[in-house]
C-alpha cells in the first residue's frame, strides 16, 4: 500500500508549486483540475505524514519499553493510533473513480405506468433536490418535459457543490449509485377503486464533466437539429425554433433540450449533457473491460436493472444490491437519504478493497 503511495508525495509538491504559478490560473480549466487533483491528495499526503510520525513515535517508545516498563502502555497506545491511520489510508488508497470529485447531472424518465409512472419520476426529482439542499449543493434543471398532472416524461437536473466541499463530498461521487430502475408500489392519484399498482421510473447518473478537454467531441461527429419547443398536451410554449436535438452519429447518443428561450442557451446545455453521457459511457465501458470476470454489486448506470423499491403502503424503502432495508419512506422522500447512501458506499468500499488485494 505505502509503496504505490511513494509517488503521490511528489506529485503533490508539484501541484503544490503550480498553483502558487500564477501563470496556472491564467486559464480557469487547468487551474480547476490542478485545484481538483490537489484537493484530491491532500488527505492522503496528511495521512501519510500522520503514519510516518507515528511509526517514528512508535520505534522509540518500544525502544523505551525494553528498558523501561512503564512506557509499554504508551507503545500500545501508539500502535493503536497508527493502526487506525492505516485503515484510513487503505480507504484513500483503494482504486477508485477518477469523477468521483465531480458534480453531477441526474437524468430521470418516466418508464412502465403512464402518468402514474411520470408522477413518481417527479417524486424523485424532489426527493434529490431535498437531499442536494440539505447538502448545500445548488440544483438546476437543464431540461424536462412536463405532463398535464404535474409528472415528468424526462428531467435532467445539474447538482453542483460548493467551491469549498471536500473531495470525497462531491455530488457524483456521492450520487453514482442511484443509476438504475427505481420501483414504486402505491395507490395511484388516477386509481378510483384503491388498487395497488406498481410502475418504475429509470435514473442515470453522469459526472458533469466542466472542463471540455476532458471529452474531445469532434464537431463533424455532431448532427444538430432545432425544433419548437413543446409543453404539457404538445401545447406550444414558444413561437422560435430554440429547442436543439444533438445527435451524436459515432455511438448514437441523442441530447434534447427546449428549457431556455435561447437557441444558444439549448445548444450550450444539450452539448454539457453530451459530454456528461459520453463521459459516462467511456467509463462504463471501461469498468466492464476491467471487470470481465465479475460485476460490481453497486455501480450501474443500466436503466434496465431494478435496484431499488418504493412501497408507500408499508412505508418501505429497499436496495435490492445490498439488502438494505427502513421503513421510513416518507422521510427518504423528503430528502433524509443518507442512510441508503452510506450503506451503498460502505459496500462500494469493500468490494474495491477486496479488489486491491486480489
Amino acid at each position: 500500500m505505502f509503496e504505490a503511495a511513494a509517488g503521490l508525495r511528489e506529485e503533490y509538491a508539484a501541484l503544490e508549486a503550480q498553483l502558487a504559478d500564477p501563470a496556472t490560473h491564467a486559464d480557469i480549466a487547468v487551474a480547476r483540475r490542478v485545484g481538483r487533483r490537489y484537493s484530491e491528495l491532500t488527505p492522503i499526503v496528511k495521512a501519510l505524514g500522520e503514519h510516518d510520525q507515528l511509526s517514528d513515535d512508535l520505534a522509540v517508545a518500544r525502544e523505551l519499553a525494553a528498558e523501561d516498563a512503564t512506557f509499554a502502555g504508551e507503545a500500545d497506545a501508539l500502535a493503536a493510533r497508527r493502526a487506525a491511520v492505516e485503515e484510513r489510508l487503505a480507504a484513500l488508497l483503494a482504486p477508485r473513480d477518477p469523477h468521483d470529485s465531480a458534480d453531477a447531472l441526474l437524468e430521470i424518465k418516466s418508464g412502465e405506468g403512464g402518468e402514474e409512472s411520470a408522477l413518481f419520476a417527479g417524486d424523485l426529482f424532489r426527493m434529490y433536490a431535498r437531499y442536494a439542499e440539505s447538502r448545500g449543493w445548488k440544483v438546476e434543471v437543464l431540461d424536462e418535459v412536463e405532463t398535464d398532472l404535474g409528472g415528468f416524461k424526462s428531467l435532467t437536473m445539474a447538482v453542483k457543490a460548493p467551491a469549498s466541499a471536500a473531495p470525497d463530498a462531491m455530488p457524483y461521487g456521492v450520487l453514482k449509485f442511484e443509476g438504475g430502475v427505481h420501483r414504486v408500489q402505491r395507490v395511484p392519484v388516477t386509481e378510483t377503486q384503491g388498487r395497488v399498482h406498481t410502475s418504475a421510473a429509470g435514473v442515470l447518473v453522469m459526472p458533469d464533466v466542466a472542463d471540455e478537454a476532458e471529452v474531445e467531441i469532434n464537431p463533424d461527429d455532431l448532427r444538430i437539429d432545432v425544433y419548437r419547443s413543446s409543453g404539457k398536451g404538445g401545447q406550444g410554449v414558444n413561437t422560435t425554433d430554440s429547442a436543439v436535438r444533438i445527435t451524436h452519429l459515432p455511438t448514437g447518443v441523442v441530447v434534447t433540450c427546449q428549457n431556455e428561450r435561447s437557441q444558444l442557451q439549448n445548444k450550450a446545455s444539450a452539448m454539457r449533457i453530451l459530454r456528461a453521457r459520453l463521459a459516462a459511457l467511456a467509463e462504463e465501458e471501461a469498468a466492464a473491460e476491467a471487470s470481465a470476470n465479475r460485476r460490481s454489486q453497486v455501480r450501474t448506470v443500466d436503466r434496465s436493472e431494478r435496484i431499488r423499491t418504493y412501497n408507500f403502503g408499508e412505508n418501505r424503502i429497499a436496495d435490492h444490491r445490498v439488502g438494505y432495508k427502513a421503513y421510513n419512506l416518507d422521510q427518504v422522500l423528503a430528502g433524509d437519504l443518507q442512510a441508503v447512501l452510506d450503506a451503498l458506499a460502505a459496500a462500494d468500499l469493500a468490494e474495491r478493497l477486496g479488489a486491491a488485494e486480489a
